[in-house]
């Protein structure tokens, strides 16, 4: 199984704020350059999508339709099915972070990683993702307003406001500039990758920074963390055996229900980190530690499952191994080089 890298960046990044928190007029200028990034980010995710794919995704809908309802009715309701957990497995700080986890946006990258080493559906779980993160930007804080209310941070009609200006507003612009700069989005990916990794270990020391100077961390214990990890493995279970045999009681073929299953089953680390440094403020770092932990576990699974996949047979009944064999290995290596990414 594999440990994302990214996530050992996390975690150090968290260290680093436990040991040297920013405080006073660091926190301050800390606290600019996060929402700096964070507005950057979304700028380059509004460059970097091609309307005209997600336009052509469209014709596409029934699958698109059923990856959005996993994402924000089926996960939702299931985060607010474990409020009956509280305070038995979990304490309310940490319920209210998992609930917040369950209305974050699907993943982008890393669903186009395994849907690709399972043999599935590839423009389909581009698209879904896709969609997923334009409708999130949208709809997560409307769903973690009405859900989550005051005892999440201080959800207003401001946090509204202010999602929309430093998330919506800078992914606009970003989709009106991509004419002229998509290009140069393009050719300097890898670069921008390392900006869009660097903003969101940015937003993480900001928020773990407030989190260690408000002694938040002395309401987590390691019995609560494992308790956290055992409900965590249970969502993870419960969505993918959903969407699974759910899209096969709706007729989807068998490279579309991989489509579904990894593109509906999985959040993002991405999306969901900046939208909490918003929304939570201070209460941040207990917020996005249930969706760090839910990461890192779907990456491990969903490589697993992925594998097993590459060796099932296609819709014909004929395995894959047997007619491309090379091929097949060769695109579970590159597969593997991206299913690590943070999306």
């Amino acid at each position: 199984m594999p440990i994302d890298p990214y996530i050992l960046l996390l975690l150090g990044t968290v260290g680093l704020a436990a040991l040297l928190p920013a405080r006073g007029t660091s926190a301050d200028v800390a606290s600019g350059a996060s929402t700096g990034a964070i507005a950057f980010l979304f700028f380059l995710y509004g460059a970097r999508l091609s309307t005209r794919e997600a336009l052509d995704g469209l014709k596409h809908w029934r699958l698109h339709v059923t990856v959005l309802a996993c994402t924000f009715l089926v996960f939702p309701l299931l985060g607010l099915a474990a409020r009956g957990l509280v305070p038995v497995f979990l304490t309310h700080p940490l319920y209210q972070g998992l609930l917040f986890l369950t209305l974050v946006p699907s993943t982008i990258q890393s669903s186009i990683a395994f849907t690709s080493m399972a043999r599935g559906n590839v423009p389909a779980a581009i698209c879904a993702g896709s969609f997923s993160s334009l409708v999130g930007i949208v709809v997560t804080p409307l769903l973690a307003a009405a859900l989550l209310g005051n005892s999440g941070g201080g959800f207003s009609a401001d946090s509204v406001l202010e999602i929309v200006l430093q998330l919506l507003v800078p992914f606009l612009a970003g989709q009106l500039l991509r004419r002229w700069i998509g290009g140069f989005v393009a050719r300097h990916k890898k670069v921008l990758g390392l900006v869009d990794r660097g903003s969101i270990l940015l937003v993480v020391y900001t928020a773990f920074s407030e989190g260690m100077v408000q002694g938040i961390w002395h309401q987590v214990s390691p019995v609560r963390l494992a308790g956290l990890l055992g409900v965590e493995a249970v969502l993870l279970a419960v969505m993918l055996a959903l969407t699974w045999y759910g899209s096969k009681a709706l007729r989807f073929g068998r490279a579309d229900r991989i489509a579904i299953q990894f593109a509906g089953s999985k959040k993002s680390l991405a999306s969901g980190l900046p939208m909490a440094s918003v929304l939570f403020g201070a209460h941040a770092a207990l917020a996005v530690l249930p969706l760090m932990l839910f990461h890192q576990m779907q990456l491990m699974v969903c490589a697993v499952i992925a594998k097993r996949r590459s060796h099932d047979p296609d819709d014909s009944g004929v395995a894959r191994e047997e007619v491309t064999a090379p091929a097949s290995a060769a695109g579970s290596r590159t597969a593997v080089g991206t299913g690590t990414r943070s999306g």
